[in-house]
């Protein structure tokens, strides 16, 4: 017969009551209105937070982005087929972030950090938010364009410090939305953010990304992060609202056409606003000088296939249209004029190459000569054509 001792019981009661955890654990769940197109509205979860993960209850996970009075609109991170109206949603309470290592240098990942490539896993534990206060991206493009360029850095050695996030033209437009920020969060890993733009609605999405490239200086150890921001127009059409928000917000645009491209003029830069040239007869001088100018600029553009130039010659060749050498001479004169200015400048003025490839500037020095030989070249091609 077994001796039931009261003090023991009395122990081992003691003991679970000085091990009872009070804590109680709050989970904010609530239910799917509408479902669409990738994104989800979410009734309730009054204590979401702006960016926070979101989960639903068939595995999906969703980033909150509209945080309104009596819904919340969700991203899917995923295509989120199986969520239908009706069902439940829960805040995770964490914001979205992703991982960040030295090790994804020469890795290609997706927008949520994972890996694609093939090469194998790494080891991660450190993680940075998407969305910070304050290296190569790849979005909407052909999987084999991807492979391409990312072939062309291994070639040139590039991807020894290039992390590619890559989501192509067949992901969820969601993924696609996040891949810029998730390439930013990890540029920042290696460079400090930059200043941090005023929050807002969707008005601020550009200018928030954007303004998070920064630049050190040599005291705080050097090296950028630079946005090139490119923006599918729809039939070329520059005025629509997302277009014309990011012209307000970058430095400077480079017009690409795709009626020049087809046409086989490549780089296809359209410098010569031809929106405009079909009313010539009812513009002011000043403005059909600029046109003329623009066709000019894109004849020197054309250049023949695997016939790359020498940064010397981008030079002179950008230098002399630009600053309207070329204004004076018929738009089949310009190619021309162009080689047998390369030619005299490498043969009379020598230090032109010199200066540029010792001090990797375009100083006054390389300046003066340039206009000197732009200046003789002019006098010696007129002559030429007037027999």
């Amino acid at each position: 017969m077994v001796t039931i001792r009261a003090d023991e019981i009395s122990n081992i009661i003691r003991e679970r009551i000085e091990q009872y955890n009070r804590a109680v654990k709050i989970v904010n769940i609530d239910t799917v209105l509408q479902v669409g197109d990738g994104i989800t509205r979410i009734y309730g979860l009054d204590e979401v937070m702006a960016g926070e993960l979101v989960e639903f209850e068939e595995g999906t996970i969703g980033i909150a982005l509209n945080l309104e009075s009596n819904n919340v609109g969700v991203v899917l991170m995923g295509d989120g087929l199986r969520i239908q109206e009706g069902s439940s949603v829960k805040a995770t309470g964490k914001i979205a972030h992703i991982t960040v290592s030295k090790a994804y240098l020469g890795r290609v990942i997706n927008a949520l950090a994972k890996l694609i490539d093939g090469r194998g896993e790494i080891l991660a534990s450190e993680s940075r938010l998407i969305e910070s206060p304050a290296p190569g991206r790849a979005i909407g493009q052909k999987a084999s364009s991807v492979a391409q360029v990312v072939t062309t850095f291994q070639e040139m050695g590039a991807m020894e410090y290039t992390i590619v996030v890559a989501e192509t033209a067949d992901s969820p437009a969601t993924l696609q939305y996040l891949a810029p920020y998730t390439g930013a969060s990890l540029a920042e890993y290696f460079i400090p953010p930059g200043p941090e733009a005023y929050p807002g609605d969707v008005f601020y999405l550009h200018s928030r990304l954007l303004e998070r490239a920064a630049k050190l200086s040599s005291q705080l150890g050097e090296g950028s992060m630079t946005a090139l921001p490119i923006v599918e127009t729809q039939s070329g059409d520059v005025s629509a609202y997302i277009p014309a928000n990011v012209i307000s917000i970058t430095d400077g645009q480079i017009f690409l056409s795709a009626d020049l491209f087809n046409a086989g003029i490549r780089p296809a830069i359209n410098v010569e606003l031809e929106a405009f040239a079909q009313f010539a007869y009812d513009l002011d001088k000043a403005t059909q000088n600029q046109l003329a100018r623009g066709q000019r600029l894109r004849e020197l553009l054309k250049q023949s296939q695997s016939a790359p130039l020498t940064v010397e010659e981008q030079i002179m060749t950008i230098y002399t249209g630009m600053n309207g050498y070329l204004d004076s001479l018929e738009i089949g004169q310009v190619k021309t004029f162009l080689a047998e200015l390369h030619t005299y400048l490498k043969t009379n003025k020598p230090q032109f190459q010199e200066i540029i490839s010792s001090t990797k500037a375009f100083t006054e020095e390389a300046e003066a000569l340039l206009k000197e030989a732009i200046q003789e070249q002019m006098e010696r091609f007129l002559l030429q054509e007037q027999f």
